[in-house]
């Protein structure tokens, strides 16, 4: 099967709202989609479609991010989310890839992730990046790729802070 990945429009909200309910176990990033979009947030939203149906989804949001005392355009990554008929097809590698490069492409410094390392290795996330930047999410599974040709901000890492509908997360 072929699949399309496009920007999410208004009328594919049902459909991610469905699959993100499906792809977790509990409706925490559905929730967390919804309070992005609603906060103003949501920095991108890309669907994967495939014979008519949306079968992945990846989000990006708006961070705070402070590295040598200036702030730095980033963005995070997430929810990711494959249909589970189709894992293992490509589909969130198509996603990824076409969101960063739509971000490099919009100025964005830094994308972080919070997630399995050897999943995002491959996208150029690494733990070493992210580490000294103060966070919450701080540790092994938060990773950071440099965009811009992978041009590193100068100076002392400070913050990287969440959207805040990040912390209401664990509260759904």
């Amino acid at each position: 099967m072929t699949v399309t990945v496009r920007p999410a429009a208004a009328t594919d909200v049902p459909a991610i709202d469905a699959l993100l309910r499906a792809a977790f176990p509990a409706p925490a990033e559905a929730g967390l989609i919804q309070r992005l979009c609603a906060e103003g947030d949501m920095v991108l939203m890309l669907v994967a479609e495939g014979a008519g149906a949306i079968v992945g989804i990846a989000a990006w949001s708006r961070m705070r991010v402070i590295s040598g005392g200036r702030d730095v355009p980033a963005a995070a990554l997430g929810p990711l989310a494959t249909d589970a008929g189709h894992r293992g097809r490509g589909v969130a590698d198509a996603l990824v890839r076409a969101g960063l490069s739509m971000l490099e492409g919009a100025g964005v410094v830094l994308c972080f992730v919070l997630g399995d390392p050897a999943f995002y290795a491959r996208f150029g996330f690494a733990a070493d990046l992210a580490r000294g930047y103060a966070s919450p999410y701080a540790g092994d599974h938060l990773m950071a790729a440099a965009l811009q040709g992978g041009a590193i901000p100068c100076g002392p890492r400070g913050s990287a802070d969440y959207a805040p509908a990040f912390a209401a997360l664990g509260a759904d």
